[in-house]
């Protein structure tokens, strides 16, 4: 009886929504070409106007939207986590292209001021058409012909010119400011959120302190970091594990790549956020594009894309067998593995692949850059941000950037490191992956 009470109540909720010519308002903007392609947006639009118009603006915060949207955990900190701010941007953005262009003709605007989250719905009342009177203008008095003639010529023409000239300096800004160079525009579009989801250092550590390999399942699990902690600690091991149970590192060469690749997002740049891997979930990973930074031993989520790569990371006990890159098919003149360096922070060669790959939804694409070592990822991110690695990464793979269909691909690179530092790269072997 209380579950047939509940589902009445829900539907005639649903029915008083319907009646209401702003929640039609709302249906209207859905079911338009930008919101019909995006995951998120028509669920965050839909909830945000649902709790303003049933009066509920409590709901309306960054914490609440972030669980009820996106399914965050009631202990998330919307300060590390800006993924609700990211998406209420985009979202913003989307509602005003709608009233520019097929809503330019609504009576009804629904708006979200900036700094705020509750929609703001107003009338827009028709102006009344302005009848003009003609105006009798007495004749001019006669002016001489170079005056009447050459003048208004000269002006125009030095007021066009003028204008080609900021004309010029406008479109060369905006070319060089609207569209991310190749590969980074495969992942960074007005589209999509571009989530840079940079490595867990605490989880390679603890890969370490333990001695064990880990996995992606090992990683999400509720027993995490229990599951890699063993029965016996000193009492300076227990202190590491609860010091690194309850922090957030990344690594410096991590910094370095996504302040770099963040760069040169051209007029994308309100469209990246910055996340930590220990803070995705398996359900963010249906929507947006991504950039993930590091390889599976501190950013276990590369290895969801591991069975459609040719150069796979591999390594011994954790913490004490060098790790190596395992070539699956190696070509005419390639290794069958690639080792780099023993630990980060010295001199010698160490290596890094960049994969470029759809998402396992579909709904957009991924960009991996791992190295065995920082050294190897920081070289990576570096060879994207320089036009000439890029030039060198084209013409390795036997393509061009301006392409109307993504190039997946792989590129496997070789950093020569001092003192910690990638000094030189080259491309050693690349594949394009076809799906």
């Amino acid at each position: 009886m209380l579950l047939q009470t509940k589902t009445a109540h829900k539907e005639a909720v649903l029915d008083e929504l319907e009646q209401d010519e702003r929640w039609q308002l709302i249906e209207r903007i859905l079911a338009t070409g930008p919101f019909q392609k995006s995951v998120r947006l028509p669920d965050l639009l839909r909830y945000m106007a649902e709790r303003s118009l049933h009066g509920h603006p409590e709901d309306l915060t960054e914490h609440r939207i972030g669980s009820a949207v996106f399914g965050k955990p009631a202990s998330y900190s919307p300060t590390e986590d800006s993924s609700v701010r990211v998406h209420v941007r985009q979202l913003r953005l989307k509602l005003h292209e709608y009233f520019d262009s097929e809503g330019r003709n609504s009576e009804i605007i629904v708006e979200i001021p900036k700094g705020a989250y509750t929609p703001v719905f107003r009338t827009v009342k028709a102006e009344k058409p302005v009848i003009l009177q003609p105006v009798i203008v007495p004749a001019p008095a006669k002016t001489p012909f170079w005056k009447s003639y050459l003048v208004p010529w000269a002006v125009a023409a030095t007021m066009t010119l003028i204008a080609l000239f900021f004309w010029q300096r406008s479109s060369a800004s905006v070319a060089a400011t609207t569209h991310a160079p190749w590969p980074l525009s495969e992942v960074m579009d007005q589209d999509q959120i571009t989530h840079a989801v940079v490595a867990d250092s605490n989880y390679g550590m603890m890969r370490i302190l333990s001695e064990k390999s880990g996995s992606l399942e090992q990683y999400l699990s509720p027993q995490y970091p229990g599951n890699f902690v063993a029965p016996q600690l000193t009492p300076g091991e227990s202190r590491m594990v609860n010091y690194l149970s309850g922090s957030s590192l990344t690594s410096y060469a991590d910094a370095v790549v996504v302040n770099a690749l963040s760069g040169m997002s051209g007029g994308f740049h309100d469209h990246i956020t910055v996340r930590s891997a220990r803070d995705l979930r398996l359900r963010d990973m249906q929507d947006g594009n991504y950039i993930l930074v590091g390889s599976p031993s501190s950013n276990p989520w590369v290895s969801l894309y591991e069975g459609r790569l040719n150069f796979v990371e591999s390594e011994g006990v954790a913490g004490q067998s060098m790790k190596f890159f395992q070539n699956k098919q190696a070509a005419s003149g390639e290794q069958p593995t690639y080792r780099g360096l023993e630990f980060t922070g010295t001199s010698g060669v160490d290596y890094a692949t960049i994969s470029l790959l759809p998402t396992q939804s579909g709904n957009g694409n991924v960009l991996i850059l791992q190295g065995l070592q920082q050294e190897g990822t920081e070289a990576a991110g570096l060879l994207l941000a320089d036009p000439k690695g890029r030039s060198r990464l084209e013409k390795a793979l036997g393509v061009s950037g301006d392409t109307t269909k993504p190039i997946y691909f792989e590129a496997l690179i070789k950093a020569t490191a001092v003192g910690g530092a990638p000094d030189t790269t080259e491309i050693v072997a690349t594949r394009i992956i076809k799906l």
